[in-house]
């Protein structure tokens, strides 16, 4: 097989492959712009189209509210996450602070469904006074996405050159400077990679939000969107309008730090 037939194969298959990832999202476009009796033909078309899904989307609940909650709560979570498990995950790579469990100890924990956590969860925000709160769900969030920042900044940080790090100490740099002002910025990639990642859980997560907020003002997207579900009615077309309008913002977040997410899952796969 010739080289320009082998390019026209990758380039086919790349497009089979970007189609088949945004055919959910194009379906989800199309169901917005349907009336409820249209969704129900199951055509991939709208027959009649109609715009009135998505003012009614927005005039249903507070979606604008709901989406801005998502986007807070997530963004503060994952910020609250990487300021932890950074040092924790540079003590034990450098010191070998928890070397022999603390790998091990962090996926454990995070193997147990949340659903274990839900009753414990509601309490203790309760006894400090944050439940139904931004910041109780921030808290949360902040540090059951640990484990999974742990294990993705953990290849990063032992790759970064140990004698960097000697003549640092030897310019009279502390451990927590040297980790701020040179390891820090060597590991970029890996940061921003692990910051979206652990941003779009917090956005996605469901139910320990419905568990632990209690007012519209309070409620993210995931909660709010499950609110389109009537008794006996389901609004398809609002589901689908209020969907595409919550997940803007984080693919917006996602493409204006797509290169550095690229750049860190590249460098964090390659030994």
């Amino acid at each position: 097989m010739t080289r320009p037939s082998i390019r026209i194969l990758q380039i086919l298959a790349a497009g089979a492959a970007v189609a088949f990832l945004l055919l959910p999202i194009a379906y989800l476009l199309s169901v917005s712009f349907k009336r409820q009796d249209d969704v129900l033909t199951g055509a991939f078309l709208p027959q009649e189209p109609t715009l009135a899904n998505w003012p009614a989307a927005f005039e249903a609940t507070s979606l604008a509210t709901f989406i801005v909650n998502s986007v807070v709560i997530s963004v503060l979570a994952g910020l609250v996450t990487i300021a932890i498990t950074l040092p924790a995950a540079y003590a034990m790579i450098r010191l070998g602070i928890g070397r022999k469990f603390l790998p091990q100890a962090t996926l454990a924990s995070y193997i147990a469904p949340p659903v274990v956590g839900l009753i414990p969860f509601f309490f203790l925000l309760k006894t400090v006074g944050l439940l139904n709160t931004h910041a109780g769900l921030i808290l949360i969030y902040g540090f059951l996405n640990i484990p999974v920042a742990f294990w993705l900044l953990a290849p990063f940080l032992s790759r970064v050159p140990l004698e960097i790090e000697e003549a640092a100490a030897l310019d009279g740099a502390s451990r927590l400077r040297t980790l701020v002002s040179v390891v820090a910025p060597m590991i970029a990639p890996g940061i921003a990679a692990t910051l979206i990642i652990v941003i779009i859980l917090s956005f996605n997560e469901y139910l320990l939000a419905s568990g632990l907020t209690l007012s519209d003002g309070m409620r993210t997207l995931t909660v709010g969107i499950s609110l389109f579900q009537g008794d006996r009615l389901v609004n398809f077309g609002q589901i689908a309008a209020a969907s595409l309008a919550g997940i803007l913002p984080i693919y917006v977040i996602a493409l204006v730090m797509q290169r550095h997410l690229v750049e860190g899952l590249a460098h964090g796969g390659v030994k």
